[in-house]
């Protein structure tokens, strides 16, 4: 019989967490009495009772409701203090399931009004993270994200502060919210911005749409990672151009589970992205509203997909590879997953 060994403990990579979803629970809900904020019941009873709010968000109304939960959570995040302690709170969630480096996911536009304009609220949280980073001993740093909901120009705007701060701990820009609005076209000149700045190129697709959401990315955006991309599995030409040119697809199972994208944990279709030779970068997305952290991911794949211990390592050496880590980080953390592989 096998010896199992503890998935918290495989150093790896956390390429797709989003800001304000990264909250702990009691954290909101402490922000929440702090500000007098009014929670929507569905958010309070999953937050009390440990389990995430019934979601699905394969219609537009099922995404509406997910977005307005999501926006009362970040309503709660109002002072400098409160960005400190989620980025800490964050980080040490991640150091707990065997992260050893994390690309934490922001728009800065939406803490902009609270924190003192844009240029502001982006040098909160890079604060925030090198202080986190240095307290805890993970690697971390920021993807800039704009939303397909906002109009194209202030993608641009982002882009450019983006590049402004790549010095400061920006490595990416992305695209995230609802992939069935904006064309990944229309963000075009914003994404050349930031890789003539040298980021990578992370927008989200093929998740709530079909494979063409990812070929755009790809053919407009230039991505250098798909955050999700699992829909990529329903065209095999797709695959094969994910596999040869080692686009790391960034798969969240519990959330494509917890929004309707498939209808169990077993139908997500991480056998099939792996076995094609599309490298894989496992991420909770969302823990605050989707229940599960890093190492749970990482047990979906070993519980539901059958992946050995070995095939666990090699997700984990390909979150490595995948992620803006400079060469040592990255070199410390596949000796560490050999090691724990040899364990």
């Amino acid at each position: 019989m096998e010896h199992v060994r503890d998935v918290s403990e495989l150093p790896k990579a956390h390429l797709h967490l989003h800001f304000t979803g990264s909250m702990r629970s009691a954290t909101l809900l402490e922000l929440a009495d702090k500000y007098g904020v009014r929670l929507p019941e569905a958010l309070t009873d999953a937050l009390t009772s440990g389990e995430p709010p019934k979601l699905r968000a394969t219609d537009e109304r099922g995404w509406f409701r997910f977005q307005r939960l999501y926006d009362a959570a970040r309503s709660c995040l109002r002072e400098p203090e409160d960005i400190q302690r989620l980025v800490r709170e964050a980080a040490e969630e991640d150091r707990r399931d065997g992260s050893g480096w994390l690309e934490i996911q922001v728009d800065p536009t939406s803490y902009a009004p609270r924190l003192g304009g844009l240029i502001p609220a982006l040098e909160v949280i890079l604060d925030a993270v090198e202080t986190a980073g240095r307290e805890t001993g993970i690697g971390m740093r920021v993807l800039v994200a704009a939303n397909r909901m906002k109009h194209p120009l202030d993608a641009r705007t982002l882009a450019r502060l983006a590049v402004r701060y790549a010095d400061r701990g920006v490595v990416g820009f992305g695209l995230s919210n609802d992939e069935r609005r904006g064309m990944a076209r229309d963000f075009d000149r914003a994404f050349a911005i930031a890789r003539e700045g040298g980021l990578l190129s992370a927008p989200h697709g093929g998740e709530l749409t079909g494979p063409a959401s990812v070929r755009d990315c790809l053919d407009d955006l230039h991505a250098s990672r798909i955050g999700h991309g699992v829909r990529a599995a329903e065209d095999p030409r797709l695959l094969k151009r994910l596999a040869d040119r080692q686009i790391t697809c960034e798969v969240c199972p519990a959330s494509n589970v917890a929004l309707g994208v498939y209808e169990k944990p077993e139908d997500v279709p991480l056998r099939k992205l792996f076995e094609a030779g599309v490298p894989l970068a496992l991420g909770a997305d969302d823990p605050l509203l989707f229940g599960s952290r890093l190492a749970a991911q990482y047990e979906i794949a070993r519980q539901y997909h059958a992946f050995t211990d070995a095939e666990l390592a090699e997700l984990a050496r390909q979150s490595v590879r995948g992620s803006a880590a400079p060469e040592g980080v990255r070199a410390k953390l596949l000796a560490g997953i050999d090691d724990w592989l040899a364990s």
